[in-house]
């Protein structure tokens, strides 16, 4: 069966055929949860006297494109192997839906406007971890997926930064409240990359991505990690009730949320199946958010 080209649509079917490949360049979905993450961290340390709208909304939108800048380099870096797996070869650039001039050009145009954004709508401090966050994503994290397991700690640095530019963006400093809302989404990355390393491992063996600890296996040593990182969310999930930053009933969700992500990783210990690991990854995609809401909801003005 022959493939239709772009050139051969209608022009309002080529258009969204590049729209559509523009914002799968930006890893749409992906950056639209870190954007939630910063929101997250942006009520989150709001005073609550006076909401502060205009830093909001320039977070929001600059948190955006810059998460969506990071993702649009990632794939740009990895277009020749992104070929080479089933999960990504349907991204624009292997498809050449997107020329790799137009890729660059975009995704400059992209950093620097989130960059903008944050800088003329939020406070230097936020400005300059957003580039932290998205040189670190895009030019340590993606080349040493190919070297080993400590991609998985360097990519969990910007994967935890959102909650943390929200609660600078809304109170220009770093405090320990920062610092326990980073930290729950840092720990929280090591189960969640490592499942979908685990499920994905067939595709990213054929790309060279070294990620699962122990060696790179899926066996009992790498479900133990997978085991130990996950039990740490349970103290930490309660820092926030501790110091007064929520109520004692987000505290008492995200120790149940804790509790059923943890039983999860005791089946992987017990199977080592792909199945297992594929639980916990779609369970550490329900822990977070449901955890980060119930914190909102409980916040002590």
């Amino acid at each position: 069966m022959r493939t239709v080209g772009i050139s051969e649509l209608s022009f309002t079917e080529g258009l969204l055929v590049r729209v559509k490949a523009y914002a799968d360049l930006i890893k749409l979905r992906l950056s639209a949860l870190v954007t939630f993450s910063a929101v997250f961290g942006y009520i989150l340390g709001d005073s609550g006297v006076s909401f502060g709208w205009t830093g909001f909304i320039g977070l929001a939108l600059g948190g955006f494109l810059i998460s969506g800048a990071s993702g649009a380099a990632n794939e740009i870096m990895e277009r020749d192997l992104d070929k080479l797996m089933k999960r990504t070869q349907n991204r624009p650039l292997p498809l050449q839906l997107i020329s790799l001039r137009e890729a660059y050009w975009f995704t400059v145009a992209v950093a620097i406007l989130g960059i903008s954004l944050l800088w003329i709508f939020t406070n230097p401090l936020t400005t300059w971890l957003g580039i932290l966050s998205m040189v670190l994503y895009a030019f340590v994290y993606t080349p040493l997926k190919r070297v080993g397991p400590i991609a998985v700690f360097v990519g969990a640095i910007p994967g935890a930064m959102p909650p943390l530019l929200g609660w600078t963006a809304a109170t220009g400093t770093i405090g320990y409240e920062a610092l326990i809302i980073f930290g729950i989404q840092f720990i929280w990355q090591f189960p969640h990359f490592w499942a979908i390393a685990w499920v994905s491992d067939e595709d990213y063996k054929r790309a060279g991505f070294k990620l699962l600890p122990s060696g790179g296996g899926q066996d009992l040593n790498t479900a133990i990690q997978i085991m130990i990182y996950t039990l740490f969310l349970l103290p930490l999930g309660l820092l926030p009730s501790y110091f007064g930053l929520t109520g004692l009933n987000s505290g008492i969700v995200a120790t149940v949320c804790g509790v059923l992500f943890l039983a999860q990783t005791f089946s992987l210990m017990r199977d080592c199946s792909r199945k297992s690991a594929l639980k916990i990854m779609f369970g550490s995609f329900l822990y977070l958010p449901i955890v980060q809401i119930a914190y909102l909801l409980d916040k002590i003005p």
